[in-house]
């Protein structure tokens, strides 16, 4: 039985507004059913337990590795030195992510100040390091998602978001109810406990982590002691994957949920890309997206170490394709494949 274009207008009413975002074709069922995963769990009942459940971590909190044990909700400030409050430098379309989440009207990106990283390269170091922002409402950021979808972003672009995840639930949920219905990015470091992932579990779709090294020696050498990133942030990768699976885009070519992973090539092998990619293929799917990105400069500290004082060379960006590809991936990002013909031209 067919469905008239007035009763589809009335069925989404009644599910208060779900399928704002769902495309009118007969070639597209699994769209028009597409909704962002914090609506469903909203309409289980569930997401405002979630928030209550990660607002209880600032007493004590643990909401990254390093578990610093402040109580934020009385000012203390651990290593990321987040506040209660969260503090965003930035809010604005953003066009130079992923082709799939950028679309023809860009990432809705968010900007949160601090970090529980803290690398010495950082790339925004005045935002991470420096704290550089406005104090904000939770309200205030969910006011924020909502300009962002009205500008016509297709998701939310959660920057830096660990340290206030708790946070960042309860903008989703204010958001939600004044009719927020895009897809949720959570743009991660890839450092996450496993217990606040489950946290997240339903309500964020896209997982955007990065890996940044595979040797512990490097990971404390460059980020702060976090000796233990390689491991944690494997585990962290299994779980996103489990929770969203596979990178899923509509007909447009916009992505609605799954993971992608980001993987910096770094001077002299620091990343250990070899070892990345060899790991991606045994743990996870072959077809899991994996960009491999050469935008590394020499940022912040990074001049001060002599192992990652320079640029990458088109050598070391081109080795870390090759053995992209021999290791059997393919799901390569478009940027990183366009980017080895354009090095390949060069040699």
């Amino acid at each position: 039985m067919k469905t008239t274009r007035r009763e589809f207008i009335k069925n989404s009413i009644l599910l208060g507004g779900s399928a704002l975002l769902t495309p009118l074709s007969a070639h597209a069922k699994q769209e028009e059913r597409w909704v962002p995963g914090y609506a469903k769990l909203e309409g289980e009942g569930k997401l405002a337990e979630r928030v209550e459940q990660a607002y209880a971590l600032f007493e004590q909190c643990q909401c990254c590795p390093r578990q610093c044990g402040v109580n934020r909700k009385k000012g203390e400030r651990g290593f990321c030195r987040g506040r209660y409050k969260p503090m965003v430098y930035s809010a604005h379309p953003h066009f130079g992510e992923e082709v799939s989440l950028v679309g023809q009207g860009g990432s809705g990106t968010i900007f949160f100040s601090n970090c529980n990283l803290r690398c010495v390269f950082c790339q925004n170091w005045p935002i991470s390091h420096e704290g550089k922002g406005k104090e904000m409402e939770d309200e205030g950021v969910a006011d924020m998602m909502l300009d962002l979808q009205k500008t016509g972003c297709h998701n939310i672009n959660l920057v830096t978001p660990t340290h206030v995840m708790p946070n960042i639930l309860s903008a989703t949920r204010i958001a939600f109810k004044k009719g927020l219905r895009i897809p949720l990015v959570y743009n991660t470091s890839g450092y996450e406990r496993l217990e606040i992932l489950k946290i997240l579990d339903g309500i964020v779709d896209l997982y955007l982590p990065d890996m940044k090294y595979m040797d512990s020696e490097k990971a404390a050498q460059y980020s702060a002691g976090a000796a233990n990133y390689p491991e944690v942030a494997k585990k962290a990768i299994l779980e996103m994957h489990r929770q969203v699976g596979a990178h899923e885009v509509d007909k447009r070519g916009i992505a609605l949920r799954g993971l992608m992973i980001r993987h910096l090539v770094m001077p002299n092998r620091v990343a250990g890309t070899e070892a990345f990619v060899k790991w991606v293929a045994e743990a996870l799917p072959k077809s899991t997206y994996v960009n491999i990105m050469s935008q590394w400069r020499v940022e912040y500290k990074a001049f001060e170490h002599p192992e990652i004082a320079r640029s990458i060379t088109a050598q070391e960006f081109l080795e870390a394709m090759d053995g992209a590809e021999k290791a059997g991936l393919t799901n390569l990002d478009p940027h990183s494949v366009a980017m080895r013909s354009r090095y390949r031209r060069r040699l």
